[in-house]
């Protein structure tokens, strides 16, 4: 299903901005693969009957990542450890500070769109690219943010041995509004 002109105002209450995170290095079986949601975030949709003419913006509160869900590891994850990789989220890795994405052109791309724009990440601005999909009512969409690219360390403990992995997967999954 194509996606019908209209300016749609996306959030929390729509649906899910999830952030998914994996580990890696020697010590990778001590630490877990996680799941985030964002909880304070807000995506505008404009769709032109030209694509071309459309437009996304999204800004997200990068202190409202939460732990949802950790999987691997020795053993699970408790609260405590939920609230320890959050803390390390806003004070070491994302530092509390506000993400943007503003598109730079958008396209018909099957069903959807496909957006180029640009992903703004603790002061550091590059391109990044995602396709965006209405199907049953949902737009979903997903893209990989390569850590690196925003001059962001991907987070380390145990001297190295446990590292996050340099791709985080970022993914919307939220019911379309009414335009």
């Amino acid at each position: 299903m194509a996606l019908p002109p209209g300016t749609y105002t996306l959030g929390p209450d729509d649906g899910t901005l999830a952030v998914r995170t994996e580990r890696t290095g020697a010590a990778a079986m001590a630490g877990h693969n996680l799941l985030l949601h964002v909880t304070a975030w807000q995506a505008t949709l404009a769709v032109a009957d030209d694509p071309a003419a459309s437009s996304v913006e999204l800004t997200v509160d990068s202190g409202s990542l939460r732990v949802i869900e950790g999987t691997g590891g020795v053993q699970a994850l408790g609260d405590d450890d939920k609230a320890e990789i959050q803390k390390t989220i806003d004070d070491e890795v994302l530092k509390r500070e506000p993400i943007t994405f503003r598109s730079t052109s958008v396209a018909a791309s099957g069903d959807g769109l496909r957006v180029e724009g640009e992903l703004t990440l603790r002061g550091a601005t590059a391109p990044i690219a995602f396709d965006l999909a209405l199907a049953d009512g949902r737009l979903k969409g997903g893209a990989t943010v390569k850590q690196t690219a925003w001059k962001i360390k991907p987070y380390s403990a145990l001297f190295g041995a446990l590292k996050v992995v340099d791709e985080v997967a970022v993914e919307l999954d939220a019911a379309l509004p009414a335009g």
